[in-house]
């Protein structure tokens, strides 16, 4: 945690730095190649190369999905969301901890084997839309990160509508020059 470099960023998703992960919290990292910072051209283009190589390395990381099975250039990139949220514990109370982070939005189909470290992911499964939405109302007693409810709630119900279109990475599906400031 105090090894790996975080880009910092503004609310307009300026790079303003860079800190350790431990006084920080998002993905893609500084000082890392290939390279996971993007250019202002790279954001407005839809390219991002630097996210897609971020998120390579987080799904090898959390779920040990080999890297030559979400190549980069399978990636498509949606949208950008900006949200702010406390953690908590299991009984609702602050643990200190949160998220304030830029997040873009990648969509992937691809098969891949799995291997889930076990530090990062509880569990896996498929879900239809509605065994999610079952699964997300409050009475299930599961928890979910901040930003997955943000995109369940505002984002998910069209691209899942429109998958393969989403998948694609179809310019009807994206949103490149907005940032959606949720929370």
């Amino acid at each position: 945690m105090h090894s790996d470099e975080c880009i910092i960023v503004d609310d307009q998703d300026t790079i303003t730095g860079h800190a350790s992960k431990y006084d920080s919290h998002s993905h893609p990292l500084y000082g890392y190649s290939p390279s996971e910072v993007d250019t202002d051209a790279d954001i407005r283009s839809g390219s991002v190369p630097g996210v897609k190589h971020g998120a390579q390395r987080k799904l090898g990381h959390e779920l040990g999905i080999a890297p030559e099975q979400v190549p980069p250039s399978a990636m498509h990139y949606l949208t950008r969301l900006h949200y702010c949220a406390g953690d908590a514990d299991g009984q609702g109370r602050p643990t200190g901890w949160g998220e304030h982070e830029m997040d873009y939005i990648i969509f992937l189909r691809a098969n891949v084997q799995l291997n889930v470290n076990p530090e990062e992911v509880m569990a896996t499964r498929y879900v239809t839309p509605s065994e999610l939405a079952e699964m997300m109302d409050p009475g299930s007693g599961l928890r979910w990160s901040p930003w997955f409810r943000i995109i369940a709630r505002e984002f998910l119900p069209r691209w899942w509508q429109n998958l393969d279109k989403a998948c694609r990475g179809d310019p009807s599906m994206q949103d490149l020059a907005n940032i959606h400031h949720l929370s």
